[in-house]
């Protein structure tokens, strides 16, 4: 997908923002029909609607409408950059079944730092922090998969902290992306200080993870991941992991559950990642989703705390004008 780095592009209206999955070759792009309905409802810890996939993309509107006939309850609706987080903060405004986080994914960062961008782009998000539904600083972290050399990862050191300084000065909870970077983040968390609600977002590490995260008392939120054959790890580490920091996610239209996978992902799709888990950890499911629930709550607060406003909505896929970054 083609980022900002704080060039012209973040002048463009948040209204018109629209990203599109880029399409590999032989992958299946219909979306998985539509899995039984939960009895007790649950929300979605990490999405990204702003990003238009599959060859009949939904609008975040339809997203939703789907999520609700299954009972998932709401979304947290992320950014990545300045413009994802715009349209996260604006949309989340007017949309009573979604909440917003805002942040510079740290693979993002570097290139606003060479852009000589990351500082005001930093201020921005401290900024889109402060308005209402705005619930959460993320997705912020460290990624050492996709980023490498000195400058690029002192970027990411950067940003990480600045945005941890922002989650605590505005009391928000954080949801840390962390790939191939546990024992730095860890380090960084420990060293400067976490905010109060931390959560490593489609949690990827293992038991040893899971213990020092339940020693933290850090929220541990578990994607379609935890359904793959090769997630023996990751299993590992929900069945340690205390029920009191458990969430779940999609990471939309990212990390489809099995037996989807591959396929585009929706917030409708969390059912299946769900019984997974319950499976995994010999509960009954509506029992744990009423938990899920309950810390999700405990997280962000209620989706009805902060009142919506009329906006004109966002654009949806397929009404991008001419020139919309794809």
């Amino acid at each position: 997908m083609a980022r900002d780095a704080g060039d012209g592009a973040a002048e463009d209206s948040v209204s018109g923002y629209i990203r599109q999955r880029e399409k590999t070759s032989g992958r299946d792009l219909t979306y998985p029909p539509l899995p039984e309905a939960l009895v007790v409802g649950v929300y979605d810890n990490h999405a990204h609607l702003e990003i238009a996939d599959g060859e009949n993309p939904m609008s975040f509107s339809d997203h939703l409408d789907r999520a609700s006939s299954v009972g998932v309850r709401g979304v947290i609706q992320v950014g990545g950059d300045l413009e994802t987080s715009r349209w996260s903060a604006e949309t989340a405004a007017f949309e009573p079944r979604m909440l917003a986080a805002v942040a510079i994914h740290p693979n993002e960062a570097p290139a606003y730092e060479a852009a000589g961008a990351l500082d005001d782009a930093l201020a921005e998000i401290a900024e889109l922090a402060a308005r209402p539904r705005v619930v959460a600083i993320g997705e912020t972290g460290l990624d050492f998969f996709r980023t490498t050399g000195e400058a690029g990862l002192a970027a990411q050191y950067r940003s990480f902290e600045a945005h941890i300084e922002i989650a605590k000065e505005n009391n928000l909870a954080m949801q840390i992306h962390d790939r191939d970077a546990h024992d730095e983040v860890i380090r960084t968390l420990q060293r400067v200080g976490a905010p109060e609600r931390t959560v490593f977002h489609c949690f990827s590490g293992d038991a040893e993870l899971a213990r020092i995260c339940a020693d933290n008392g850090w929220y541990m939120s578990f994607a379609g991941t935890v359904t793959f054959k090769n997630a023996n790890g990751i299993r590992d580490a929900l069945a340690l992991a205390p029920r009191n920091l458990l969430l779940i996610e999609t990471d939309a239209p990212f990390l489809t559950p099995d037996p989807f996978r591959g396929r585009p992902n929706a917030p409708y799709l969390l059912p299946h990642t769900l019984r997974a888990m319950a499976k995994l950890l010999e509960t009954d499911v509506s029992v744990l989703a009423a938990q899920i629930c309950s810390n999700t709550e405990l997280v962000y607060g209620r989706w009805d705390a902060e009142p919506v406003t009329s906006h004109d909505a966002p654009l949806q896929p397929g009404d991008e004008p001419d020139g919309a970054i794809a």
